[in-house]
């Protein structure tokens, strides 16, 4: 017997989203920020921008932002059948587009950085574990060696090999999403922004004219809803950031009583063993900051520290599990990383 929990990716939240744009009500300047929000890559999606001084309307905002993201999800999505990934996945030949090499480009160098720690290739092993696109679980030691010898980056570019590669961009192709919209945005000469895909990318300043400020989830199992227990916040500098949490306590099923997380490390093939409950990363863009939470949550908690610290363009919030803590955590922060507590 096994049960499945909320399949969600650890979010970082401020704001609530809902299902359409509307104006915030205020004085000053507060009146020219939107909020926009919709359904994409299996969620609900949340922009807030300022629009003074932009040269377009809420409504065409939307439809931009709406019609980008479906490109987006034709591209890279891997549940969608018809999606480029999806066909490339199968064999067919199929001519790729920008998002796809863009994706493509950046797994390759995650891979070469984090020694495979962040894998694009493995996608057969994590649809083996029932954490890709498909509904597979509890492959057995022989089936994982078989994933292990023969798929994976670093048979990617072997053209002797008759086996063909499954892509995976989920390590960090939210983080991509909430890039381009921002790209997107800056078109149109708006600066102050905060884009929630669960991943999130701000920049400037909220609708109070203080820099935004990111809610941390607590990592408890059964914590399956953003913004109602939380850890702490991290407080904006009102410069471009990429804030991504990543952890295994929302996304994992249970058989006969034992965990299995969906933080898979693809040099071993298996689930993670290791007291790291969350790594949140702070860095100059979503998709990094994204593929390196999930980098970090691989490594744990000692080996994730010696990283974060020894990257300048990167701030960290580490919360570790201590059986000897009151409340059962312990929390580590990289010297840039503004924390404001919740006590």
């Amino acid at each position: 017997m096994y049960k499945l929990f909320a399949i969600m990716r650890v979010t970082t939240i401020f704001f609530s989203a809902a299902l359409a744009f509307l104006c915030l009500c205020g004085c000053g300047q507060k009146n020219t920020y939107v909020a926009i929000s919709g359904y994409a890559q299996g969620g609900v999606y949340s922009v807030k921008a300022n629009l003074k001084g932009a040269k377009i309307t809420p409504e065409a905002l939307k439809t931009g932002i709406d019609s980008l993201l479906n490109t987006i999800e034709n591209s890279a999505s891997g549940f969608n059948k018809n999606s480029i990934l999806s066909k490339y996945n199968s064999g067919e030949n199929v001519a790729l587009d920008d998002h796809f090499n863009r994706l493509l480009a950046a797994g390759k160098l995650y891979f070469d950085e984090t020694g495979g720690a962040v894998d694009m290739g493995a996608g057969r092993l994590l649809d083996a574990r029932g954490f890709g696109f498909k509904k597979e679980m509890l492959p057995s030691d022989d089936q994982i060696r078989e994933l292990m010898d023969n798929y994976g980056m670093k048979n990617f570019d072997n053209k002797d090999s008759k086996i063909h590669p499954v892509l995976n961009f989920n390590a960090f192709a939210q983080g991509y999403t909430c890039d381009v919209v921002a790209e997107y945005l800056h078109k149109f000469g708006i600066h102050d922004m905060l884009i929630d895909f669960g991943e999130i990318w701000c920049d400037g300043l909220n609708p109070n004219g203080k820099p935004w400020a990111i809610a941390i989830d607590r990592p408890v199992d059964g914590n399956n809803s953003p913004g109602k227990d939380i850890d702490g916040v991290w407080v904006g500098d009102g410069k471009p950031h990429g804030v991504v949490t990543s952890g295994n306590y929302r996304k994992y099923y249970i058989v006969d009583g034992k965990k299995y997380a969906h933080i898979i490390d693809p040099r071993t093939g298996y689930p993670v063993q290791h007291n790291l409950l969350s790594a949140t990363i702070i860095a100059d863009d979503a998709m990094t900051a994204d593929a390196y939470a999930t980098y970090c949550m691989i490594i744990g908690p000692d080996e994730a520290k010696k990283f974060i610290s020894g990257r300048s363009d990167l701030e960290g919030y580490l919360i570790i599990a201590d059986e000897n803590s009151p409340s059962g955590m312990k929390e580590w922060t990289s010297a840039g990383f503004t924390l404001r507590t919740t006590e």
